[in-house]
Order: structure tokens, then sequence, then C-alpha cells
């Protein structure tokens, strides 16, 4: 997932957490390179073992939307 909308990402954060499924939000740190406008988007990866789970967790919150084709 891909997003620069910092609801969403705490929001998935809280999902993939109450499953058990760990992640890694990358970029969060580029602000610094942009200014803090929040421009460029922020990264969640999960480990590949627990994709499916994560995408079929997103999906079912109905944010199916935010997901890149697999």
């Amino acid at each position: 997932m891909r997003t620069n909308d910092a609801v969403l990402i705490s929001y998935v954060e809280a999902l993939l957490d109450g499953a058990g499924i760990g992640y890694m939000v990358l970029d969060t740190h580029m602000s610094v390179l942009e200014g803090s406008i929040g421009m460029l988007p922020r990264r969640i990866l999960v480990e590949a073992s627990r994709a499916q789970q994560a995408r079929t967790l997103i999906r079912d919150a109905g944010l199916a939307h935010e997901l890149r084709p697999a």
C-alpha cells in the first residue's frame, strides 16, 4: 500500500497490529526532503508470507481501492 494520508496509515497500522501481522512503514522521514508538505507517499510493507492475509484484512475493511495489484 502506498499513501500520503496519515489517518489511513494509522488505521491500517491498527488493523495489522490487531491481526498480529508485522509491517514496516517506509519513507516516513522523507518529509525532511520535501519540506513537510506530505507530497511523497509512505509505503506499508508486510512479509511476503503474510501478504495475502494482510490484503484480505484491508479489503474486508473496505479499503480495496487503496491496494496496488498483487
